[in-house]
């Protein structure tokens, strides 16, 4: 029996896989492909993260697709809004009959002779046969790979050590494992970390709790943004769909870029705006400086945004406070800080942040050679030095994820269509430079980031081996750049290549 074989194949059923599968539809019509999904449902964090309040810290004009605008009003959206979003659009698009889900790949091997990936995949049926033993190991061809799984680990989230842990007499529970029988009303509810999590379970967990404290060894950076957008709300209905939303995505853009272009070159004056900003909204006399002013310049780290400030709308009414400082150990009844003021707690969340793992954990061999990703560099931010027929999404980390999960669909779309008119069937970036000067190919300092930064992907110094970050320059090159920039096209013979008479319909 053949092994099967697609054109493209898709990891990853999120927010980027399936923008990815759209633009395949649109652009490749001719070209198989079909999306495997490790768990068994389609949304990816949307559909994995569970907790209170979860919601984007994007406005989904940014963060919706190019070809599928996102059409209400309300821009900071809720997590299953947004997983209803991305179904909506597979089935808009038919992509989601592509998809096979609870298909794990753990592993890709390159073969140049064949301009072939075999790519090894878990396959398992937890509804049938939850356990282990259940697992099937199969494998799949494809003349592309196409990784559209993220950067952190789906099965665990980060949790530090604590001392003291097994002493606490309630519960622990992390965001990204939430239990859905959680009953946390009229409970006392401690909140450990101070990123976007964190300050959007506070406020969603006070409505109900009895208290939630929100225990962070360091701040980090709060700015509220409207949950309506007054301009969509003015003019939707009213100007033509196909006029609007692009005007409303490239204002949102241009605003976003401008937030952080000040941040990185006027430092002093964008921490002093976003304390301003604090200082209306938080309760009077409240101590700003410990608890929202960070050491660390704005966008040294992801920025945190609440929605119409209802962070500080929870402390306003007394129903939660924030803790700033470093623990020193749980206890029966909850935490003790260094400081020794003990915190009361029945729950405790631990939004202690992710666990990176690029390219979905899986292994990648190049004509029986390992890839090391940390030896590797990024070309354009997707594709790896040395690897051939491969990209990977990674979206902006100072702006919506999606902006650039469009533009590498559209470009991956673009160089496939090139190969096709050329008959190329291998393309390889291809470092000009072996010994050239690289840095993290992340440039955030946040934690998540600087305890995997070696596993990472590195960026060059100048493009197409670096990173703009910055969405206008990345539509000139990825949109309308050439092709051939430090790349190399080669053509496999037709009767060496697999695939070639057993593609998928």
């Amino acid at each position: 029996m053949a092994t099967e074989h697609v054109d493209v194949l898709v990891v990853g059923a999120g927010l980027s896989g399936i923008g990815a599968a759209c633009h395949l539809r649109q652009r490749c019509p001719e070209r198989t492909f079909a999306i495997l999904e490790a768990r068994d449902a389609i949304g990816g964090t949307w559909d994995l993260f569970r907790y209170p309040g979860v919601r984007s810290d994007s406005d989904m004009f940014t963060l919706g697709y190019s070809f599928s605008p996102w059409s209400e009003t309300r821009v900071m959206a809720d997590g299953p809004s947004i997983r209803e979003y991305v179904c909506r659009t597979a089935r808009a698009f038919d992509v989601d009959r592509h998809i096979r889900f609870n298909h794990k790949v753990v592993a890709a091997e390159w073969s140049t002779a064949d301009a072939t990936w075999t790519v090894t995949v878990e396959r398992s049926d937890p509804e049938a046969d939850p356990s282990p033993d259940s697992v099937v190991t199969v494998s799949l061809t494809c003349s592309f790979l196409y990784v559209c799984s993220g950067y952190y680990r789906y099965d665990k989230g980060y949790s530090p050590s604590f001392a003291g842990l097994d002493d606490f007499a309630g519960q622990v529970v992390h965001p990204q494992h939430w239990p859905a029988d959680l009953d946390y009303a009229g409970k006392r509810v401690v909140v450990i970390g101070s990123g976007a999590t964190a300050v959007t379970l506070v406020p969603a967990m006070a409505e109900s709790a009895a208290h939630v404290t929100m225990v962070q060894r360091s701040p980090s950076y709060v700015m509220s943004l409207p949950v309506k957008d007054v301009l969509a709300e003015k003019l939707i209905g009213k100007v033509p769909g196909r006029f609007l939303f692009p005007a409303l995505r490239w204002k949102n853009v241009l605003t976003q870029m401008f937030a952080y272009q000040l941040s990185r070159r006027a430092p002093k004056v964008m921490r002093a705006l976003l304390r301003k900003g604090v200082l209306r909204q938080a309760p009077a006399g409240y101590d700003v400086d410990t608890h929202f002013s960070p050491r660390y310049a704005p966008w040294d780290q992801r920025m945190c945004f609440v929605p119409d400030g209802d962070l500080f709308a929870a402390l306003q009414t007394g129903r939660a406070s924030v803790v700033t400082g470093a623990i020193d150990s749980f206890t029966p009844r909850g935490l003790r800080m260094t400081s020794g003021e003990e915190v009361e707690a029945d729950v405790v969340v631990t939004a202690t942040g992710l666990n990176l793992l690029p390219v979905g954990g899986m292994t990648l061999t190049v004509d029986g050679q390992d890839v090391t990703l940390g030896d590797t560099v990024a070309y354009k931010g997707m594709m790896l030095s040395g690897v051939p027929n491969f990209v990977m999404t990674i979206g902006y980390t100072n702006a919506s994820w999606t902006l650039k999960a469009d533009l590498v669909a559209a470009y991956v779309c673009r160089l496939l269509n090139h190969m096709a008119a050329h008959d190329y069937q291998v393309v390889t970036p291809v470092l000009p430079d072996p010994d050239i000067d690289t840095v993290p190919l992340i440039d955030l300092m946040s934690g998540y980031v600087l305890r995997s930064i070696e596993a990472l992907p590195k960026q060059g110094p100048a493009a197409p081996w670096r990173l703009h970050q910055n969405y206008p320059k990345d539509v000139v090159m990825l949109r309308h750049g050439p092709l051939d920039d430090d790349v190399r096209f080669d053509r496999v013979p037709a009767r060496t290549r697999k695939g070639v008479d057993h593609q998928l319909a």
